[in-house]
């Protein structure tokens, strides 16, 4: 970069430190089935407090919480983002980053994206494919891996259902044959459907998770923008959870006003479908949560007219008032900022109390939040279907001392041997944490 270049970030790094807001309440006023709502503090310019990525050191690796060990199932990854497990316990990571997105960088708004996505370590071309690990003497580490797939474009999510397998790209869901044992797949796939993608592209994560009686899959889209600035006709079929017939690719909307759901998955008691969604940003520290809920079929989660119910979002306009008034309250909130991704259940006695029963939850880490909100994996302990407590600190120190990103968990996953591995796509691997029966349950 030149020197010129370099001055003129710094100043401009200096700027929005000063216009922006601090937040006036903890991490943990925003977490929880009833977080604090402030009212909103929009400045000049927003907030930016982002970690600089730069890499684990030699030897290096998070913080397990008392009583868990966390060790390196994998290293050496090209942007590790999202995890599945197959059913002979292969291990797939996608290796992937943003497509090109030529549209979403326009203007002093899309220059400040470019520029956070840049230190947050994405600003990195995508490997477009999928990797297979696997662990081949059974002791944490995955000795052979082999490209699973790839020519890709932007892949996220993944599923099994019979030999089919599944792949969201960022612009279509595909899908390819697959056997038990397989090491990779050189057959073209074939088109499901179409999603939502183009110039803009805002939100470029697709997940995809099988529903129960394997017909059909669900997909997230997350929304083209923060709040619809660019557009309400830009949003169409986003900010939403489809619903997709395996065999017609015909889709529905399954929820909506869900600005960007990432993680998916059946909750083991009730049978329902939860999911974990970023927020709007720019309303100040302390707005608005991040969450974790249930999502019945039709329902609808306010974005971009309303946040956390019916508190409404007066930067959009025109308003719905119709659409506010179903606006769905979620059901635990995960933290201002905090980027919750990734999401799995823990239903198993291989896990000490209370880990035993709830959700795992990888946070990304937030850049409009000050202080700093995210970059660990937490688990929130459920009872009867639901959330039941305050979450527990499972990965730390993902944040060194003097600030910078060592890494930064995103996809989070139950192996065969019920270790919970975490995508850290900042660090380039892949990490297992297992727990001993000496964990105790949070007072």
């Amino acid at each position: 970069m030149k020197p010129r270049c370099s001055l003129l970030l710094a100043a401009v790094s200096i700027i929005l430190t000063a216009c922006g807001d601090v937040a006036q309440l903890p991490v943990a006023a925003g977490i929880g089935p009833h977080p604090q709502l402030p009212p909103p503090n929009q400045t000049l310019f927003p907030t930016v407090n982002i970690a600089p990525a730069v890499g684990w050191p030699a030897h290096g690796k998070p913080t397990a919480a008392s009583g868990m060990t966390v060790t390196a199932f994998a290293t050496g990854l090209d942007h590790p983002r999202w995890l599945y497990v197959l059913p002979n316990g292969d291990v797939l990571v996608a290796e992937t980053n943003a497509p090109p997105k030529p549209e979403d960088s326009n203007g002093i708004q899309g220059w400040f994206r470019k520029q956070i996505m840049s230190d947050a370590g994405a600003g990195v071309p995508s490997a477009n494919r999928i990797t297979l690990l696997r662990d081949t003497n059974n002791d944490g580490v995955a000795e052979m891996r082999s490209v699973f797939l790839e020519g890709l474009h932007s892949p996220f999510g993944m599923a099994l259902v019979g030999n089919d397998f599944y792949v969201a790209n960022s612009d279509a869901v595909m899908k390819f044959p697959y056997s038990e044992g397989d090491i990779r797949i050189a057959q073209p796939g074939t088109k499901v459907v179409d999603l939502p993608a183009g110039p803009i592209n805002h939100h470029w994560t697709k997940n995809i998770l099988a529903g129960p009686d394997g017909a059909r899959l669900y997909v997230t889209v997350g929304s083209n923008s923060n709040v619809a600035e660019n557009g309400i006709d830009k949003e169409q079929g986003r900010a939403a959870i489809w619903e997709v017939d395996i065999k017609t690719g015909n889709h529905r909307i399954y929820a909506g006003g869900l600005r960007n759901p990432n993680g998916l998955a059946w909750e083991p008691d009730s049978g329902a479908l939860w999911t974990v969604v970023n927020e709007r940003d720019e309303l100040g520290s302390d707005l608005v949560p991040d969450y974790l809920t249930s999502v019945p079929d039709g329902s609808f989660f306010g974005w971009p007219y309303s946040y956390y119910g019916q508190h409404l979002d007066d930067r959009v306009q025109p308003q719905r008032p119709d659409l506010v008034a179903t606006a769905r309250v979620p059901d635990y909130a995960t933290g201002s900022h905090t980027a919750s991704l990734g999401l799995v259940f823990s239903k198993t006695s291989a896990w000490p109390a209370p880990f035993n029963n709830g959700a795992f939850i990888g946070q990304h880490g937030s850049w409009n939040r000050d202080p700093r909100s995210g970059y660990k994996v937490i688990f929130v302990p459920f009872k009867e279907g639901m959330p039941f407590g305050d979450p527990v600190d499972v990965l730390t120190g993902f944040v060194s001392p003097d600030g910078n990103a060592l890494g930064r968990p995103v996809g989070v996953a139950i192996d065969k041997k019920s270790g919970l591995l975490v995508a850290d796509d900042v660090g380039n691997s892949i990490w297992r944490v297992t727990a001993s029966t000496t964990v105790s349950a949070p007072n």
